[in-house]
């Protein structure tokens, strides 16, 4: 009887951690190059989270917990698996859509991510690419192109 409740409880406890596991659902991170609309290198995003500038200087770090850090390590916004972006204060600055559009604060379209990673500015324009983009990619580079201040494809003021 005890092994049997013993049995039981760990059954229990494993459920409720996988639970929440599955609740935390992290953001995709892999190799990714963006590039400026004259195909320019303009920056890239490791395959470990590192967010690099044109020159290949680390700036940065995102993590799959959705986390940005700034090259000091300190954490400058975050984007959430269900598209919410935030700055470093935990307040709602923005969101990436399930269809690619990067909205601000306000709710107003300052871009989009097509399927194929082409990214164009709040008028539908395209203004750059994101090289060995996925759209499992998506929440990745919308957190870098809404954080990273060298990469500048949307001309966002950088929230702060």
């Amino acid at each position: 009887m005890r092994r049997r409740s013993f049995l039981l409880g760990m059954a229990a406890a494993f459920a409720v951690a996988l639970t929440a596991s599955r609740a935390r659902a992290d953001i995709s991170i892999a190799e990714v190059t963006l590039r400026n609309g004259s195909g320019n290198s303009i920056g890239r995003v490791d395959s470990d989270g590192t967010i690099r500038n044109s020159s290949g200087n680390s700036i940065g770090k995102i993590e799959s917990s959705g986390t940005v850090r700034n090259g000091s390590g300190n954490s400058i916004g975050k984007v959430e698996s269900d598209g919410t972006i935030r700055n470093g204060s935990g307040n709602s600055i923005g969101r990436i859509d399930s269809d690619g559009t990067i909205r601000n604060g306000s709710g107003n379209s300052v871009g989009r991510i097509d399927s194929d990673g082409t990214i164009r500015n709040g008028s539908g324009n395209s203004v750059g690419k994101a090289e060995g983009y996925s759209t499992s990619l998506r929440h990745m580079v919308a957190a870098v192109l809404f954080f990273a201040d060298s990469v500048s494809v949307l001309s966002l003021k950088r929230p702060r």
